[in-house]
């Protein structure tokens, strides 16, 4: 697990959390799969918000783009958390590799979070406006993505 220096040129520092993140999604739809999980019926409409959501925090500069990624990853991390939790308190035995892959994942995430802290995401105009836009509109995907 790298952690990135300050003066490592952010274009490399994005493209490491942007392999990471398609490898996330990789694992997360072997998991389904294995699992008998179906994928939400708005995973293309979440796909495509999700780009525009970058692309339009980027157009910020790098601290909008490291905001977002703070926001996002801060509650990616908490939602990992609680599927952790859950697994935990159902039968750890039962859930060991499962917990490992999740709790893998939920590390790599809140490294993303740190290096967009790092990176000034915290300095982004209107940082708390920003945060709590993007956060709202991701617990609401991740209720829909759970109750439809």
């Amino acid at each position: 697990m790298a952690h990135f220096k300050l003066c490592q040129p952010i274009s490399s520092i994005i493209k490491h959390m942007w392999d990471e993140e398609k490898e996330h999604l990789d694992t997360m739809e072997r998991l389904c799969a294995k699992h008998n999980v179906p994928p939400t019926v708005f995973a293309p409409i979440f796909s495509v918000a999700a780009f525009a959501l970058g692309a339009g925090t980027a157009m910020l500069g790098k601290e909008g783009a490291m905001a977002c990624t703070v926001a996002v990853e801060e509650l990616i991390g908490q939602h990992y958390n609680s599927q952790i939790k859950e697994l935990i308190e159902d039968d750890p035995a039962a859930h060991g590799d499962l917990l490992k892959t999740l709790t893998r994942l939920r590390d790599e995430e809140m490294e993303h979070h740190d290096t967009g802290i790092e990176h000034d995401g915290l300095k982004a105009p209107m940082y708390d406006a920003l945060k709590w836009a993007i956060q709202t509109g991701c617990k609401g995907a991740i209720w829909a993505s759970e109750k439809i």
